[in-house]
């Protein structure tokens, strides 16, 4: 295996084109030292927020900024993200977080004064046609004056965000820059490099004694920064604690859903489907361990494949080749636009040293998204490139439908998007292949959609749900009491089949979505969505198309869960849950008979 390559070693077509966003740094230079002057202008309205027309022009003027703000910390953010290690970019974050805090302070007064408007009178206004861009807005301020504070409670809360923001800043220097891995040696006795981006990699390959020592690589390096990385974790939670109870709302999970109006019902009917289907999940790895023809399954082996399929590795342009034949059922409008994203420079697509982890989609309302990959050359690289231009293109469609303030879609609906196109990418393999070979490949290749996306997932949120409930009581977030934790609920999701040790209780320290308390509990809600809808437009075609692009052109208009019933689907609904579980338990049985 070679070296990381360096970025400069990377040819331009596989780079996304930050010019887009800004012509060059001297452009991005200029920009913010004119928001800066700006940006105190928002002053002018302390005290005088009365009147529709008053309010009106207030949120004119605050969209202005905030989207400059966003344009400006998106550049940095993703310059920063090619190179993790470059201390300009480090510098230009910081800049722009730092005007984004002293934004906050001089706008918290913005809050408070609206609370004081009457909510009968913040209604009738939402029905002003002169507030069309505002009316869910305004609707929103209504159902959240509970939770807003005193002016000067509003500036203090303000004033901490920068100290909020930097567990997650910490986390990640250590975590993608400073951790340092033992490196691997092949059967040929050749060192080869140890990289995040590298361990799928690894762990995937057909030599145990490889992945046994990417396994150990990883979590030993984890290890050794084990105090650290508790006092990290602990901090954040202790942050989410605070401000839960600053904001006056019973639970950080209560907090965490109240800002999508999404019931705390669905979370827990998402545990308890999924806490029902864990025998199902035992049965899928009790056969792994069979077809392996492991006696003593470890957890490094749960993603090397059960079945070859084939020996080559996809090109990037074979990957999009896939994506764009597998997705043709979104129809023409759809397929033209990801076409341009393959080709315009929206994608950096390969690994290189400092660069950030894993991938993503991201942007700037008024430009194209962006994505961010670290392709190896994977089938598993080709359903994350369907995956994070599932959410690229609900940007992309979002923004052309909607006004800048309803076109921000929140994270329960977004991983929807993202995964229908994986749900429908894998159901074009199963169909096209005539192979039993290949179908057994694919068919694992769902069940492990459903084993990482939804019990995975599923464990990662019943995971947090813990912690932040035993900081909530005051109890100390031990590093004795978070690998035990951990470990306690790797056994009871992976059952007896598989053999745990004391090296995967550490796994909850290398997650990177903790920082983002209460986030992936959605990946599972939306497999589950993901698997109705595109089953539904695999079966009824254009009508069911049609449904899912308004549900892609709807952006924040609304309420997640009322938005995706544009596209069929009620996750308040525990059916929609049980039904795709069902087809876990369907595919599984359906990969026995074929053995």
């Amino acid at each position: 295996m070679s070296e990381i390559k360096t970025r400069e070693e990377i040819a331009p077509k596989y780079k996304w084109r930050l010019e887009d966003l800004f012509p060059s740094e001297q452009a991005w230079e200029q920009e913010l030292k004119r928001l800066e002057g700006e940006i105190p202008e928002a002053a002018r309205f302390k005290g005088k927020l009365n009147s529709l027309e008053s309010v009106l022009e207030m949120m004119r003027f605050t969209d202005k900024i905030s989207l400059a703000v966003e344009r400006l910390y998106v550049y940095a953010r993703m310059s920063r993200d090619t190179d993790n290690a470059c201390s300009k970019y480090v510098a230009w974050v910081d800049r722009i977080t730092s005007l984004m805090v002293r934004y906050d302070e001089l706008t918290a007064y913005i809050r408070p004064e609206l609370n004081d408007i009457d909510s009968a009178l913040l209604l009738e206004w939402a029905q002003d046609a002169k507030m069309r861009d505002y009316d869910y807005q305004l609707r929103e301020l209504v159902r959240g004056k509970a939770h807003v504070l005193s002016d000067e409670a509003e500036r203090v809360m303000a004033l901490s965000g920068e100290i909020g923001d930097s567990y997650d800043t910490i986390y990640t220097m250590l975590s993608d820059v400073d951790l340092k891995f033992s490196p691997i040696t092949g059967r040929d006795g050749a060192e080869q490099p140890m990289s995040h981006g590298r361990y799928r990699l690894y762990l995937e390959s057909r030599d145990r004694e490889l992945r046994r020592q990417a396994y150990e690589s990883m979590y030993k390096a984890y290890e050794g920064q084990i105090n650290t990385l508790t006092a990290i974790y602990s901090s954040n939670v202790k942050k989410d604690v605070f401000y839960t109870r600053a904001r006056n709302f019973s639970s950080c999970r209560e907090r965490a859903l109240f800002g999508g109006d999404i019931p705390v019902t669905v979370y827990d009917g998402l545990l308890e489907a999924v806490a029902e289907k864990l025998p199902v999940l035992h049965d899928y790895v009790e056969l792994r361990g069979k077809v392996l023809g492991l006696e003593n399954l470890k957890m490094y082996d749960m993603y090397v494949p059960m079945f070859e399929a084939f020996e080559g590795e996809y090109t990037f342009e074979d990957a999009c080749s896939l994506v764009l034949e597998a997705l043709s059922p979104l129809g023409e409008r759809y397929i033209s636009v990801l076409k341009r994203a393959f080709s315009e420079g929206w994608i950096d697509v390969f690994e290189t040293k400092g660069k950030s982890s894993g991938a993503y989609s991201w942007g700037a309302y008024g430009t194209h998204p962006y994505m961010l990959l670290n392709f190896q050359g994977r089938l598993d690289d080709a359903f994350t490139l369907a995956h994070e231009a599932g959410h690229s293109m609900h940007s992309y469609f979002s923004d052309e439908a909607q006004a800048y303030p309803k076109a921000q879609y929140l994270i329960f609906v977004a991983e929807v998007a993202s995964t229908v196109n994986e749900v429908l990418m894998l159901k074009h393999l199963i169909s096209k292949t005539e192979d039993d070979g290949m179908k057994k490949y694919l068919l694992e290749f769902f069940l492990e959609q459903f084993r990482t996306t939804v019990f995975r997932q599923s464990m990662f949120a019943e995971f947090e749900l813990m912690t932040h409930e035993r900081a909530e009581r005051g109890e100390s977030l031990t590093r004795e009491w978070l690998c035990e934790s951990y470990g306690g609920l790797n056994k009871k999701y992976y059952g007896s089949a598989v053999e745990t040790d004391e090296l995967i209780s550490l796994e909850w320290a290398r997650i990177p979505h903790f920082y983002r308390a209460f986030y992936v509990y959605q990946y599972a809600t939306g497999f589950c969505a993901a698997v109705a809808i595109a089953s539904r437009i695999l079966k009824e075609g254009e009508p069911a198309v049609a449904d899912y692009m308004r549900f892609l052109s709807s952006g924040g208009s609304g309420a997640p869960i009322e938005l995706l019933k544009l596209a069929g689907v009620d996750l308040s609904d525990k059916a929609v849950l049980n039904s795709s579980l069902e087809e876990f338990s369907r595919t599984l049985e359906e990969l026995k008979n074929m053995l």
